[in-house]
């Protein structure tokens, strides 16, 4: 059986009648993440792809500093995006592998920015990634986006489809979110499933990290719901400059999308679609 779904037996009611039938639901279990060996946040996710999830959260949440505008690294702090982190199964005193439970390596970071972080964290759980603050926090590590690609309409519009034919365990369950990241040739190059669609955009920004060099604004970001202002900062923190979903888009999430040049196009289904800001990438 798949790590990230279970089967139990359950009551199912249609039309008046009952029947015991077995359903197929997605597994959420607790991720604790450590660096350098010293615990920094616990997310609640769908197993798989842990590590491709580490790495997009110490990226999204600043851990790791993105890209210049040019995309050129500039000095210092901001270096770290670059360096090899190294990803693992914690251990314990035995030398066993403790479940659920991942430490990532990163030899320049200090005992006391990880305690900072580790406040920051704790005190933005309860809402996402919210307040003035926090954008704030974006506005200074993430540069105006510069991807000046273009993809037709007619092609964009074939993205949801490619995106739900993808979504294998969506299919089997009903209860994941997915994010894709797609071309400007309109193709899906990988998808990310998980219960939480934070987790699904840190899986996806955590895979392309290895595959691209950062930023990432060539290529777009596509989510199975709505846009709200913690996925467009996931996705301006990563360079994506065109990022498009099945549902709607907050008022906050197009105001930093129309400040930093990002494309946001939401309720894309079938002919129809809502432009939020920056056109220009779309050849209609």
């Amino acid at each position: 059986m798949s790590e990230d779904v279970k089967h139990f037996i359950v009551q199912r009611v249609r039309e008046r009648r009952r029947e015991t039938i077995q359903d197929t639901l997605v597994v959420e279990e607790p991720l604790e993440i450590r660096l350098n060996n010293i615990p920094l946040a616990v997310v609640m996710r769908t197993p798989g792809h842990d590590f491709e999830l580490a790495r997009g959260f110490l990226l999204t949440e600043g851990i790791l500093q993105g890209a210049t505008s040019d995309g050129r690294r500039a000095t210092g702090e901001s270096q770290r995006a670059d360096e090899m982190i190294e990803i693992e199964y914690a251990r314990d005193e035995l030398g066993l592998e403790i479940p659920n439970v991942i430490n990532c390596r990163i030899p320049s970071i200090l005992e006391t920015e990880i305690f900072g972080w580790q406040r920051h964290i704790f005190s933005s759980s309860s809402c996402g990634i919210c307040g003035r603050a926090s954008i704030d926090r974006v506005r200074v590590q993430a540069s105006p986006l510069q991807g000046r690609w273009q993809i037709p309409f007619s092609i964009l519009q074939t993205l949801p489809d490619q995106l739900r034919r993808r979504q294998t365990t969506f299919a089997n369950t009903g209860g994941l979110h997915a994010a894709a990241f797609f071309s400007s040739e309109g193709k899906i190059i990988a998808l990310r499933e998980d219960i939480g669609r934070h987790n699904a955009v840190d899986k996806i920004l955590g895979w392309a990290m290895r595959q691209y060099k950062l930023p990432l604004e060539n290529f777009g970001l596509l989510v199975s719901g709505r846009l709200s202002f913690e996925l467009a900062q996931k996705a301006l923190i990563g360079g994506i400059s065109f990022m498009a979903g099945i549902s709607a888009a907050s008022s906050l999430a197009v105001e930093i999308a129309e400040e930093t040049g990002m494309t946001l196009v939401g309720f894309l289904r079938g002919e129809t679609a809502v432009v939020y800001s920056n056109p220009q990438r779309i050849q209609f």
